[in-house]
């Protein structure tokens, strides 16, 4: 067995200052890492909800217009589909629209989605979904009838149902959005079943950052120029993220908040665990002079305190992780931190537990500590066996 850890085995470290601002230091570092990685995953699955994450549209997209759609089923779709990060593409029929409640009238943008705007969708006709903002405005509720209008060639209206009220990233005012059933929009706009306004392609979740939407949007633009046919109407890719910068430079301005959060806890564990080794050096001064009258080498007594601090920090890590997982599962089931959304996006404070994250976070600030602990044992070469020892 090596002495070194034999001895720090029966050392005695009196620091608990130290290991409770460890274990302060990791629950707020996995805590930020976690709320970061769920703005990550809510922001961008809203994205993907809201706009798909790539999208097929004319290059003179016109809301107004019901004369220009894009074909559902395009000769390039096959090789779209195969590619690598694609997960899922979905005809959508966008058209603005006016919405009449009473006195209140406020001008929508109804998107018809293939999959229907709710469960009970199916055995209602003319079934929407409105924005929470919308039914706050005009006063409609789920189980309500909703009159709209179409302005085109002829004004069109037609009476919806409000089957259900979601909530949604963007807020404005000038952007709200009703989801209604596709069939429903393209016979609102004299269309067939393989007509839509705009084709959006929803990635897989590990492909949903910015270098790599910006690449498969690339990539998709150029399937679509080489196998798509002459007769079919022209289209181009574009990429959430060139529609949407303020969103990814928002999420980009907190994962720097994050890594700065992560810095300054690592150091300011580092000086507490420093002050703390100091303390137990002081200590166990007579015991460091012992040992080197005993032929032990500088660095095998800095590797007795060491292994003991090291330990201290593993204790430290452990309880901050746990406290902060134990948060995270908390906060992810009740949601009890609120949020303005119409600030940040979300109505509560989002955790993601993402393993890997946590692991790097916590791995990266343990060896870093331990690098700040090599300051303190400096010491030990100063140490002077023949004024520390003395014989009883």
């Amino acid at each position: 067995m090596d002495a070194s850890f034999f001895i720090a085995g029966r050392l005695r470290f009196r620091g608990n200052i130290a290991v409770i601002s460890i274990a302060v230091s990791f629950l707020v570092m996995i805590i930020a890492v976690s709320v970061s990685s769920g703005f990550r995953h809510e922001v961008r699955n809203g994205l993907s909800e809201m706009s798909g994450d790539i999208r097929l549209m004319p290059p003179a997209m016109n809301y107004l217009d019901e004369n220009e759609p894009i074909e559902s089923d395009p000769a390039y779709l096959p090789y779209v589909q195969d590619t690598k990060g694609v997960k899922r593409i979905a005809p959508v029929v966008y058209r603005a629209g006016i919405v009449k409640n009473g006195e209140n009238i406020h001008g929508v943008l109804f998107k018809g989605i293939s999959e229907g705007v709710s469960e009970a969708s199916d055995s209602v006709s003319l079934a929407v979904s409105i924005p929470s903002r919308l039914a706050e405005i005009s006063g409609l509720k789920a189980g309500d009838r909703m009159l709209a209008y179409f302005v085109g060639d002829k004004v069109k209206a037609r009476q919806f149902n409000v089957v259900s009220v979601h909530q949604t990233m963007v807020q404005a005012d000038d952007k709200l959005v009703v989801y209604a059933d596709l069939s429903d929009m393209q016979r609102v706009n004299g269309w067939e079943d393989d007509q839509a306004s705009v084709m959006e392609i929803m990635l897989e979740d590990e492909y949903k950052n910015e270098v790599q939407i910006e690449e498969i949007a690339d990539l998709v633009g150029t399937l679509v120029n080489s196998y798509g046919s002459e007769e079919e109407a022209s289209v181009i890719s574009v990429s959430a993220v060139s529609s949407y910068p303020q969103l990814f430079d928002w999420l980009n301005l907190i994962d720097f908040n994050v890594f700065f959060i992560l810095m300054l806890m690592t150091i300011v564990a580092g000086f507490n665990m420093i002050s703390g080794l100091l303390i137990m050096l002081f200590e166990n001064i007579s015991t460091i002079g012992l040992l080197k009258s005993l032929g032990m080498t500088d660095r095998a007594i800095s590797k007795v305190f060491l292994s003991t601090s090291a330990v201290l920090v593993l204790k430290g890590m452990a309880a901050g992780n746990l406290l902060a997982i134990l948060f995270c599962i908390i906060q992810g089931t009740t949601h009890l931190l609120k949020l303005n959304p119409e600030n940040y996006f979300v109505s509560f404070v989002p955790v993601n537990l993402d393993m890997g994250m946590i692991l790097c976070a916590d791995i990266l600030s343990f060896f870093v500590i331990m690098l700040l602990l090599l300051i303190p044992c400096i010491f030990i070469s100063k140490v002077d066996p023949a004024e520390t020892v003395r014989v009883r």
